[in-house]
């Protein structure tokens, strides 16, 4: 009994060795050799593993085509680009302000070495009488005026007496004639009742004079009496605020503020460079950024035009190779390509071809001064 239990065990055991060595090598074949003729589960698991790679090659293009949001930076370094001139810190301190408003006006000098005022005149009569008719309209408006003015009534004594009808008349191409012949005529008998016929030269008499406020008066004192002033006009106003010179907004405000700034001898020929630079290429609507020699330095840099060939349309007076608004400008004016201005009716010259400007004048297509869409400037 005991020795067929033996044999039985044995054949037991040796059974399922067997089968797990005659088992080990078909499985190892069928993973070496292709699914033909392998179950289902090992075609199965064949594919899988095979696709689990698939996945794998599928993810990793991935990671190439990330390059996707390179390109999408690629327009925010352009933009920089065109915005290259820094703005000013908001906490920048006076004596930052101090010496970038000083280099602007560097620069100007540089740009504008024969800044003039724009108002022809002979004697401090004549331009205290010419600032007051600029008011409201062009200087180049007025130096076509104020020929026939002056050749008809050359003296205060003269203009006093004048008749008031025929002083209009003259005046009625400035526009707002009626007051400003009230305002001359009225100067000019102050001039002669208390100041002897002579214009004075200094502030607080000059702004009792019939229609002069601190800008003629500034306007007079430093270009007929060689005494330093700010001239706050329009102009003026606009580009020092755009340069974050100052945010007032009352005239004598602005001049406190800029006249900090500023050595006083210097304040004559500034108020030239920065009424220059308005005029020319600092316009109200629609500046010339892109042909701006200060770009730089500009806060307000990219409010106007910044492209360079559509910006130099946008040039003014000599700047745009036109005539410039004084029909007897400084030899200086000429010297650096300035064209004078023509009279009153008189037809006015256009803007030369392309390399036949005056140096320092690029020519460009557009209106001359004194036509409806140069009267603003």
């Amino acid at each position: 009994m005991a020795a067929p239990k033996k044999v039985a065990a044995p054949k037991k055991a040796v059974a399922p060795k067997r089968a797990a060595k005659t088992s080990a090598p078909p499985k190892a074949v069928a993973r070496k050799t292709s699914a033909s003729g392998t179950p289902a589960k090992a075609t199965a698991t064949k594919t899988s593993e095979s696709s689990a790679p698939a996945k794998a090659t599928t993810r990793k293009p991935t990671p190439a085509k990330k390059p996707a949001p390179a390109k999408k930076a690629a327009p925010a370094a352009v933009t920089p680009a065109k915005a290259t001139p820094a703005k000013p810190p908001r906490n920048e301190s006076h004596t930052a302000l101090v010496r970038r408003a000083r280099r602007i006006n560097r620069e100007l000098g540089e740009v504008y070495p024969y800044a003039h005022p724009e108002l022809d005149f002979e004697n401090p009569f004549q331009l205290v009488v010419a600032t007051v008719l600029s008011a409201q309209t062009t200087d180049l408006r007025v130096n076509q005026t104020t020929p026939a003015l002056f050749g008809k009534y050359p003296t205060p004594e003269d203009l006093a007496a004048a008749n008031p009808e025929e002083v209009e008349e003259i005046l009625r191409p400035t526009g707002f004639f009626r007051a400003k012949t009230k305002s001359v005529i009225g100067l000019s008998r102050a001039l002669r009742d208390d100041f002897g016929g002579e214009v004075p030269g200094r502030l607080e008499d000059l702004v009792k004079l019939p229609g002069v406020g601190r800008k003629t008066a500034f306007v007079v004192l430093g270009n007929a009496f060689g005494r330093p002033g700010i001239t706050v006009d329009t102009h003026f106003q606009r580009l020092v605020r755009r340069w974050q010179w100052t945010d007032a907004t009352e005239p004598d405000k602005i001049e406190a503020a800029i006249g900090g700034l500023f050595p006083k001898s210097e304040w004559t020929l500034l108020s030239h460079h920065v009424i220059f630079h308005g005029r020319r290429i600092c316009h109200a609507r629609k500046p010339a950024c892109g042909a701006c020699p200060i770009a730089p330095l500009c806060p307000a840099y990219g409010e106007g035009e910044t492209d360079p060939e559509k910006a130099q349309k946008l040039l003014k007076y000599e700047k745009g190779g036109f005539p410039g608004q004084r029909l007897n400008p400084p030899q200086s004016y000429l010297d650096a390509g300035g064209i004078p201005a023509p009279p009153l009716g008189a037809t006015i010259p256009s803007a030369p071809a392309p390399g036949a400007s005056a140096p320092g004048a690029p020519a460009s297509a557009g209106p001359a001064p004194g036509s409806p869409a140069r009267e603003a400037g």
